[in-house]
């Protein structure tokens, strides 16, 4: 694999830590890799009859993204290879953000009650933007713990957004082509093409470089759904459909949902370093999947387990969105809820792997 190639020429590898779960030093810079997945998709996606007929500002939309992921792909890389300080990767993030929001990537409207549209102004909807996008990428860079954790967290995410944009486009009777459907199906499948060479043992793994990536493409999916279209649009549309407006509301809601567990292990971090009068940076072996290798799940059933809350959440939340009224949605969301629980606290009393969690690697 050429990304991993470079890494190793370039001594991007990593070393084995004490809060690591690798036992051997790996390779780093698959978000090269991943970055070029996303490329090679949008560049198809020009071809494609139906995609190429569509309103020119998906493209251009999408490419801002793609830009944008570059540059905190870079800053990434960087990190992988020369470890920077946590102020300046976090300025890297807010440049990538702040190119978003100049180039028009951002929030533009809330939905209200009784098709009442309210706008943002711009400086709110540049804060609000850059917040969601910086919280996004910090929330998959945390969860980037175990082999194979972080690419499907998201490409979970990123199939459950999908599913979002197309049904909500079909019900209200807009263009199918959108820039949040394209960009996420690219994510989607960026991820799910890394997870082979990623899921334990890990042959590669994607560093900063891939784990900010695709947290920023993730929400700038998200956030250019209000982009493109109206609440009136959506509103006329929408008559007589299962779908309403209030999930317009899911291009600032989702992020936060599909990410609701690195995002809650991200606070408990935070507060977890900062009462112990340690810097909120500073790393530690007590995130949540370390937690789930403590209670007696191997490397691969933590991560499946985490995999499962992070559907259960994601296509909860679009179920929900969709479909609020019907009977069998909340039935497969309780039958889905069960299970999740039930692996996640049943399996270990029913089964502990015979090998220590320090062979585990």
């Amino acid at each position: 694999m050429i990304a991993r190639e470079i890494a190793l020429r370039t001594g991007a590898v990593a070393r084995v830590r004490d809060r690591d779960v690798h036992a051997v030093p790996i390779p780093y810079l698959g978000g090269l890799a991943m970055l070029g997945g996303l490329v090679t998709a949008y560049v198809v996606a020009r071809e494609l009859p139906f995609l190429s007929q569509s309103d020119p500002f998906v493209f251009r939309d999408a490419g801002i993204v793609l830009v944008a992921g570059a540059l905190i792909c870079a800053v990434g890389v960087l990190d992988d290879l020369f470890e920077l300080d946590a102020l300046t990767k976090l300025g890297g993030q807010v440049l990538a953000a702040g190119f978003l929001i100049a180039f028009g990537i951002q929030y533009y409207f809330f939905p209200g009650p009784d098709d009442v549209q309210y706008a943002i102004d711009p400086a709110q909807r540049a804060l609000l933007t850059g917040f969601i996008v910086v919280a996004t990428v910090n929330a998959v860079n945390f969860v980037d713990g175990l082999d194979g954790l972080a690419a499907g967290v998201v490409g979970i995410g990123a199939a459950a957004f999908f599913v979002y944009c197309y049904q909500l486009s079909s019900f209200n009777n807009v263009t199918l082509a959108t820039t949040g459907a394209l960009l996420s199906a690219a994510l989607a499948g960026a991820c799910a093409g890394f997870l082979p060479h990623n899921f334990h043992q890990a042959r590669l793994f994607m560093g900063d470089s891939g784990s900010m990536l695709i947290g920023l493409v993730l929400s700038a999916s998200a956030v250019t759904l209000t982009g493109q279209f109206s609440a009136s649009q959506i509103t006329e549309g929408a008559a007589g459909s299962q779908a309403s407006l209030l999930p317009t509301l899911l291009p600032l809601l989702l992020p936060i949902s599909i990410l609701v567990v690195p995002i809650l292990d991200l606070v408990l971090a935070v507060v977890r370093r900062t009462r112990a009068g340690r810097s909120p940076f500073a790393p530690d072996k007590q995130h949540l999947h370390h937690r789930l290798l403590e209670i007696g799940h191997s490397h691969r059933r933590a991560v499946l387990i985490m995999w499962m809350w992070a559907a259960l959440v994601a296509f909860g939340a679009v179920l929900v969105s969709l479909y609020s009224d019907e009977a069998w949605m909340w039935t497969s969301l309780g039958v889905m809820a069960a299970l999740t629980v039930g692996a996640t606290f049943v399996l270990p009393k029913l089964h502990r792997p015979s090998v220590a969690l320090a062979d585990e690697g």
